[in-house]
């Protein structure tokens, strides 16, 4: 470590514990964070993957967070146009739910909230024969929303922090830390390591997501001052549902909503739920009776009907949602909370409650206003208008994807898509001078060049086959058992070398 004194220490590296990091070193702070995992590796990476308004918040009167939420989806899509991309939902009418008037109410105030310049606006959809939803379903509603990377969305974050000089410590724990003279000292351990290293900061920022509350306790000795609630939602994916492009957001008996979104070219990902969860956030996974809730949503819907076997892969992540005394889990706000605490005006503690990954670079700009009074040379707010990296497309992804296959002709179109929508310009980190498909070196599989396992290694924090496979590329859900080991060997020689 180059430093150990910092203006501010993140704590969780997770979509906001990223985002306040990049804000906060790009305003001029020295800046460290540490992640007692890998990047992305709880609720961050098992997400529905959408930037979105909230449609359904309306009927909760979180008009504010719809507003802002969906002020957000026009700034990340210039932001970070090769990981987010428009997408239009339709919601199947079914008559009994919702009347068509209040369902018409709600996407004219989701088309008018918020400031919108690249997206199109709502209307009607009718189905015929040729529709992948059942007979009895013969009209809808459309509108549009955006598909986002989630997990490459902090990965990104991280890379913009350490651009403006943050330092990223990676499977590094806080264990503990206190205030002493008007400073935090905070002690850290890495992970596979009993060395304890000692920092020192002005300021702490505890974006430690599920663990906001039992960090403040067990890490600081503190009392927490809210208490959480975590609601876990899992997904599944299957193979493709249908053909076309656009997602369905579907409406349930129990006024829930369940959507079904294209994903990866060959599959359909169903979800989400919502249910209280007391467990370990670390342990979560889906539970039998969340996969038969997802796949009758799906087959009231849908002509082709589903069954477990169809599941090649289910996801669970929990949402650490602010105690707001909501008797149901899908009613508890999706708002975020800041509370913080200094020491006769000194060392503050800024802890996170709530938030969602849309609104994670406003929740930062919200955290660097509270953190403003302790730090008098804060710079400018500047995150919505650089892109991040590899987010300076100049044109569109296709254009870029288009430029990819032509500058480097030996890769195929599928591949220079999947690194235009994974890197976008960093994809000429790995590709730069490179001639022919051999000097990409080994295929682990699917198209998975050594090349961009060297990149992701090397720059990007990957240390397992698991980091690689399930939250740099996705590509885990069409690797084999023998292919994902080979990997996961090569990684872990490169990792042995390079120490």
């Amino acid at each position: 470590m180059s430093n150990k004194h910092f203006d501010l220490f993140v704590v969780g590296g997770g979509i906001n514990g990223t985002g306040i990091a990049a804000d906060a070193a790009g305003r001029g702070l020295s800046v460290g964070l540490c992640e007692m995992n890998d990047l992305a590796n709880a609720t961050s990476s098992n997400s529905s993957k959408l930037i979105h308004g909230g449609l359904r918040y309306l009927e909760h009167y979180e008009f504010r967070l719809v507003r802002e939420a969906l002020s957000e989806r026009e700034v990340l899509l210039k932001i970070a146009p090769h990981i987010v991309t428009p997408m239009r939902f339709q919601m199947p009418h079914r008559p009994h739910l919702r009347p068509a008037f209040l369902i018409r109410l709600g996407l004219f105030l989701y088309d008018h909230l918020g400031k919108r310049e690249a997206l199109p606006g709502s209307k009607g959809v009718k189905y015929g024969s040729s529709s992948p939803l059942k007979s009895e379903i013969t009209q809808g509603f459309e509108y549009s929303d955006c598909w986002v990377d989630d997990a490459r969305l902090v990965v990104l974050n991280a890379l913009s922090a350490q651009k403006h000089g943050a330092q990223i410590l990676d499977r590094t724990r806080c264990v503990s830390a206190k205030r002493v003279s008007g400073k935090w000292e905070i002690e850290l351990k890495k992970e596979h390591n009993d060395e304890i290293i000692k920092v020192t900061a002005n300021g702490l920022v505890n974006a430690a997501g599920p663990w906001v509350s039992s960090f403040i306790q067990t890490g600081l000795q503190q009392k927490a001052p809210y208490g959480i609630r975590m609601i876990k939602g899992s997904h599944i994916v299957v193979p493709k549902l249908y053909e076309d492009s656009n997602a369905f957001i579907m409406q349930n008996e129990d006024k829930r909503i369940v959507f079904a979104i294209p994903y990866r070219d060959h599959y359909t990902l169903i979800g989400t739920t919502d249910e209280e969860y007391k467990g370990d956030p670390s342990k979560v996974a889906i539970s039998q009776a969340e996969t038969d809730y997802i796949l009758s949503v799906a087959n009231k819907h849908f002509k082709k009907q589903l069954s477990p076997k169809d599941i090649v892969w289910d996801y669970s992540g929990v949402r650490p949602l602010l105690e707001d005394e909501s008797s149901d889990a899908s009613a508890v706000t999706r708002d975020y909370t800041l509370h913080i605490a200094d020491e006769n005006g000194k060392a503050p503690l800024l802890s996170i409650f709530g938030g969602k990954i849309t609104t994670y670079r406003k929740l930062a700009l919200s955290a660097l206003e509270d953190l403003q009074k302790y730090y008098p040379n804060l710079g400018e707010p500047w995150t919505d208008k650089e892109p991040l990296p590899g987010g300076n497309l100049n044109g569109s992804l296709s254009d870029y994807a288009a430029t990819l296959k032509q500058r480097y002709p030996f890769l195929t179109l599928a591949l220079a898509k999947r690194y235009a929508n994974s890197y976008g310009t960093l994809s000429e980190t790995f590709l730069a001078g490179k001639q022919d498909i051999e000097a990409l070196g080994k295929d682990f599989g699917q198209s998975l060049y050594q090349a961009e396992v060297d990149y992701l290694v090397e720059h990007e924090w990957a240390h397992t086959a698991q980091d690689i496979l399930w939250r740099r590329t996705k590509l885990g859900i069409e690797f084999t058992d023998a292919e994902a080991v080979a990997l996961s060997e090569y990684v872990s020689e490169k990792l042995q070398a390079s120490h």
